[in-house]
């Protein structure tokens, strides 16, 4: 076998070829690959009776796409020539089973693998357009199969084995960090039972994954977080409970809206009860037809409007107008009365409980953690896109000592203790049931379960951390300590000079004047830690970090710092 470049006008696909048919091939999907590229593989031909001529053995897309790019480039005398392997003298046998092999060995790769194909690609400059012009795909699919590189790498080798399937992969990147490490561990327990499809997404969510496009209220206007799969395939609800709160006040409205219409009735049908079309017939609204309203599982509510049952639709065929009409059952009481009637309770509940401290703050501690129709109450993700970065938080001292005060408030509240959060362990529905619990416990323990909920509440970044901290009189240095994650993320080398004068002195800080920024971290990373025959310096904590926190240089950009407005907290603090 030889390899070489012949004229497209010398080729015709041969009968031995697995893939011969006297209608071209649809090469749509190579078309683009080869424009950008040109053929890359070889196709394999063998000599034709004329001379000069050859027959295509296997490669018979290529050769038509290959036809597809000259018609296109007329003056391009390289469009022209395809690169072939020339196989030596055989026969029909011969040239079928090379076809055959050729076809068979050419599967398509996992999508790990073009992962792996299309990172190094990035790495080398290429841009997602590059690549799908390359590789004739859709810019969708390229992101679509980068988006693996969020993934832990284990999940990826698992996938690429086959021991996680593709529905379970996509629905992993819903998850952060710390839930793949979690699924990872179910996967590992043998007691356990690692959810995958659609029950791992519910298990991501806490609860039924619920579509966005489902909701009947303004998404935006209601402030409920949402959450979308890195394949950008799928936007969800993050709070299940939250969402059918607003769905069914949602749903409420447009049924009274239904009867202001004056419609004969309005029949809502719960999950449980799902509308039967085959059981019921159209009617027109003037002669009594209903409108059912089909909520189902999924989040989505389907208006039926105008219907009876077929046995009301027989009687009225039959003539049976002067028959009794079918006795509907009505609420005990109307929606006035029921407004009445609860306004009323909440007046006389609110008036006594100002006298009851005791019951309000069981009360206002179970909607921090359950939220209700009035309350929104979100736990701070403590997220950052840096590995590094979350694995310092992560295994901290502060984080270490609020776990465990969250494991035993999970204990007291007969949660399971590696529930990743108190807020939202209960739903909405069990608002009642966890005031209750809570009455029963002593102030002390409630106030203990207070502080992890507020802690788990508390903002990220937020300027009442600063008030907190000097309110507090908390001392940095308790609770960090510097680390290879801090030193790296110091980038700017007059900071760097400034936090070298801080920590070693400033006489070392002088002899290092205009040292390169690796230096600077070393002898911070030496004398920190006391390593290479430095001095240990112990207790230090970067201006950054102190309450009040301050600048190094006053002119620096405001976000250098950590809070603004640090004299104004100090002066109300103090």
């Amino acid at each position: 076998m030889k390899l070489d470049f012949i004229p497209l006008a010398s080729l015709s696909v041969s009968r031995a070829n697995m893939r011969h048919g006297k209608r071209p091939p649809d090469v749509g999907d190579i078309l683009p690959s080869v424009r950008a590229r040109g053929v890359l593989v070889p196709v394999l031909v063998r000599a034709g009776g004329a001379c000069g001529t050859f027959e295509i053995v296997a490669g018979r897309r290529r050769f038509h796409a290959a036809l597809a790019v000259a018609a296109e480039r007329p003056d391009d005398a390289d469009a022209a020539m395809l690169p072939c392997a020339i196989l030596d003298d055989s026969d029909d046998a011969a040239a079928v089973e090379a076809s055959l092999i050729e076809n068979l060995a050419r599967l398509d790769p996992d999508e790990v693998a073009q992962w792996e194909t299309f990172v190094r690609l990035t790495r080398e400059g290429r841009t997602h357009a590059d690549i799908a012009a390359t590789f004739g795909l859709a810019d969708s699919v390229v992101r679509r199969v980068l988006a693996l590189g969020n993934l832990l790498p284990r999940l990826r080798s698992l996938y690429r084995q086959g021991d996680i399937d593709t529905a379970t992969i996509r629905h992993l990147t819903l998850a952060t960090k710390r839930q793949q490490q979690a699924w990872l561990a179910l996967l590992d327990d043998t007691q356990s039972h690692a959810p995958t499809g659609e029950r791992l997404k519910a298990w991501l969510l806490g609860g039924a994954a619920i579509p966005v496009e489902h909701a009947l209220f303004d998404v935006e206007a209601s402030g409920l977080a949402v959450t979308e799969d890195l394949f950008k395939n799928a936007c969800l609800f993050a709070d299940a409970d939250a969402f059918w709160t607003a769905q069914n006040a949602a749903v409420a409205a447009r049924a009274d809206a239904y009867r202001a219409a004056e419609w004969h009735e309005v029949v809502t049908l719960g999950p449980d009860t799902p509308f039967q079309s085959w059981e019921h017939e159209k009617c027109a609204k003037r002669k009594s037809g209903r409108v059912y309203v089909d909520v189902r599982r999924t989040g989505e509510v389907v208006f039926h409007e105008g219907y009876i049952t077929r046995r009301e639709a027989k009687r009225l065929r039959d003539g049976e107008t002067d028959a009794a009409p079918v006795a509907v059952p009505r609420p005990e009481t109307s929606k006035p009365l029921r407004a009445y009637l609860d306004l009323h309770r909440h007046a006389a509940v609110r008036a006594v409980l100002t006298a009851h401290s005791g019951a309000a703050l069981r009360l206002m501690l179970a909607h921090a953690v359950c939220g209700s129709t009035l309350w929104s109450v979100r736990r701070e993700p403590q997220a950052t896109p840096n590995e590094a970065v979350a694995e310092s938080v992560e295994t901290s001292a502060g984080e270490t000592a609020f776990d465990s005060k969250r494991r035993a408030v999970l204990d007291v509240l007969g949660l399971d203790a590696d529930c990743p959060s108190v807020v939202g362990a209960y739903g909405v529905r069990d608002l009642p049931a966890l005031f209750l619990r809570l009455a029963e416990l002593p102030d002390g323990v409630v106030l203990d379960i207070l502080a992890v909920v507020i802690g788990e509440t508390l903002a990220a970044g937020d300027p009442v951390i600063a008030a907190l901290g000097l309110h507090l009189g908390i001392d940095m240095a308790d609770w960090w300590q510097a680390d290879d994650a801090f030193l790296g993320l110091v980038r700017d080398k007059s900071t760097l000079a400034a936090l070298v004068a801080e920590v070693a002195g400033k006489t070392i800080a002088d002899a290092n004047h205009g040292a390169a920024g690796k230096v600077l971290r070393s002898i911070l990373g030496d004398h920190l830690s006391g390593s290479n025959g430095r001095s240990r310096v112990t207790r230090w904590v970067p201006r950054w970090m102190r309450f009040p926190a301050s600048r190094y240089a006053e002119a620096a950009p405001e976000h250098v710092a950590a809070d603004a407005p640090n004299a104004e907290t100090a002066r109300l603090a103090a």
